[in-house]
């Protein structure tokens, strides 16, 4: 199960806001100004009612004139006020949302870098993407706007009701009647729509699942015509999301007539229990106009805050599913005796420099809730040597190299480098010792220089050129009018598959790492720029530890060792001259590719 799909029970997580306060707090000025700009505003909208009451039986009721010019003056004092509060409550709301909102994506960002290989096994990009998109935005925005309008409705009903009690109580109990029945309306729809909510969010992150999908695999989708029957997937997920967004639709359509209807019936109460004692000569007109404008007042924000509290149904929707990111365990980490012996290092900390000897000791490993791919692998190998590892698909080659790189740990067992567990030695200092070359190479928006400096970031120009050199990449990067300024897409449009891995060893290189990794670097390519990227990679790899992944055997006869797994286990080991005299699995496999690529270029 995606971490997308759990569900919550809590129809309001005290807990989860108490989480969203903390990122609130952190801008404490912030609110307290809007806290003060929100009193104030309150304080001047339930005056308003008392200075009408004021003009009706002073100025209206008695005929006279006598101190308008002063009311007048105070009543453009309290609006010149408003104004400002008004404005300044819109500009600290705004200002908090960007810094809640920044804050919130940095730590989701930091987080996203810091998880561990199995949290990406578990959760699709897409997914992910919204979390830190959409989800965040729905749930700072009503963090700020949103707790405008509840501060702001709060401050007023609680400045209201004493008013009310203060000029009649019997006439405000007549009001506050219809209380009881909306709160019984709320929390029944509050219920309703916070369960549909969740449902809508959850498939909106497989709709933006599905975008990502369709874009990566967008020349795939058209060489198998898989045009339509994307489109009906797609339009399955689509239902679903209109089905429970108009859902949400109609019980709000349904819940806030509700708290309308139920306003003006508290209104209504209010001028016939009033109308009955201004007749009586209990109260004056001007107390009578005043009560239905407090009641008016009343109900105005409790109708603000039945939509407030529906919009925090779905904003706890969203910030469920970011604070799972958040919240997220890092499996791979340092362990509080790493930390008490090395401190805890940062990537700008300098990297010693390991040797490169690394152990395998009675290792197994498994995939969560998955089989066992090795169990008791053991593997010696000193600084320097280069071990190839080939074998048919799920037989461990990558789940190796992914222990080596500690991208994951063993289950049993210990992996040592240098003769000390890896565990004992800092995260960082291991990573900051690979090289890691992948079958599809990536490289990131902007320069060629930027790129392969991404590997080091305090290296010269003259290291950038020697490490393209070194690669035999100089050639093809000098060729573009600006040269190392020259600027790529984010992936790499406008190169070849070889030229971008040529810039992605370069980048390896340029880092001098220890312990060097490639997997299946050179399965993308032809036979031609294969040969060049080996040439490459014999000269990266002289005199580092490297394990190679190889599906083209041709690519790995010069490893000072070659490891042939079957279902976690070496079958066979030795050099590539040794396992072709022994003529067995390693042979058989050697001999069909040679044969299938001489065919290949007889038909060529």
């Amino acid at each position: 199960m995606h971490e997308d799909d759990q569900e919550y029970n809590k129809s309001f997580d005290l807990s989860l806001w108490k989480k969203v306060s903390k990122y609130i707090f952190r801008h404490w000025k912030y609110l307290i100004l809007l806290f003060l700009s929100l009193a104030v505003l309150s304080g001047l909208d339930s005056i308003n009612p008392l200075l009408t009451r004021y003009a009706i039986d002073n100025f209206i009721e008695t005929k006279t004139t006598d101190h308008l010019v002063w009311f007048a003056l105070i009543y453009l004092v309290a609006m010149v006020i408003k104004a400002f509060c008004i404005f300044s409550l819109i500009f600290l709301a705004e200002k908090l949302f960007v810094e809640v909102s920044h804050s919130i994506r940095k730590d989701a960002f930091l987080k996203l870098q810091k998880l561990s290989f199995t949290y990406y096994d578990k959760n699709t990009v897409g997914s992910l993407i919204a979390r830190v998109t959409s989800d965040i935005w729905r749930l700072t925005g009503i963090i700020s706007w949103g707790m405008v309008d509840m501060i702001w409705g709060t401050f007023t009903i609680l400045t209201v009701t004493v008013l009310m009690f203060v000029l009649n109580v019997k006439i405000t109990l007549t009001v506050l009647g219809v209380i009881p029945i909306l709160l019984i309306a709320s929390v029944y729809f509050q219920k309703k729509i916070l369960k549909s909510t969740r449902e809508a969010r959850k498939y909106n992150s497989a709709i933006t699942s599905s975008f990502n999908e369709g874009i990566q695999g967008a020349t795939t989708t058209k060489t198998l015509v898989r045009e339509n029957k994307n489109l009906e997937e797609f339009d399955v997920k689509t239902e679903k999301l209109k089905s429970s967004t108009i859902k949400i639709a109609i019980l709000s359509a349904i819940f806030f007539p509700i708290v309308s209807a139920l306003g003006i019936l508290g209104t209504s109460l209010s001028l016939w229990s009033g109308g009955v004692m201004v007749f009586g000569g209990i109260v004056t007109v001007g107390t009578l106009s005043a009560f239905i404008s407090y009641t008016q007042l009343f109900f105005f924000p409790i109708n603000d805050l039945a939509r407030i509290f529906a919009n925090f149904q779905m904003a706890q929707a969203a910030g469920e599913r970011v604070f799972t990111l958040l919240e997220a365990e890092v499996d791979i980490f340092d362990n509080e005796d790493v930390i008490r012996k090395y401190g805890v290092v940062k990537p700008s900390d300098e990297i010693p420099k390991l040797e490169g000897n690394i152990e395998f000791s009675n290792v197994s490993f498994q995939y969560k809730d998955g089989e066992k791919v090795l169990e008791n692998f053991n593997l010696k190998v000193k600084r320097g040597q280069s071990i190839a590892i080939v074998g048919e698909t799920g037989s461990g080659k990558t789940t190796i190299v992914n222990l080596v790189c500690r991208f994951y740990e063993p289950t049993e067992g210990e992996i040592l480098i240098d003769g000390k567990n890896y565990k004992d030695i800092p995260l960082m200092h291991v990573h900051g010792n690979l090289g890691y070359m992948l079958q599809t190479p990536h490289l990131f928006s902007g320069t060629i220089k930027e790129n392969i400096v991404y590997g080091n970031l305090n290296a010269t120009d003259e290291e950038v050129i020697n490490a393209a050199k070194l690669v035999s990449a100089h050639e093809f990067i000098s060729s573009f009018e600006l040269g190392y300024d020259h600027v790529i897409s984010k992936g790499g449009g406008g190169l070849s598959t070889g030229q971008k891995q040529l810039i992605c060893i370069a980048r390896a290189i340029i880092a001098d790492p220890s312990i060097f990794i490639l997997d299946e670097a050179t399965s993308s390519v032809d036979t031609h720029t294969e040969k060049e990227i080996q040439h490459a990679i014999s000269k990266v790899i002289k005199g580092r530890t490297s394990f190679l992944i190889a599906h083209r055997l041709s690519t790995i006869r010069q490893a000072d060792r070659i490891l042939v797994l079957d279902k976690g286990k070496v079958i066979e080991e030795g050099s590539h001259n040794d396992l072709i005299k022994n003529k067995g699995h390693y042979y058989n496999l050697y001999t069909s590719q040679f044969l299938e690529e001489k065919e290949m270029d007889i038909l060529n």
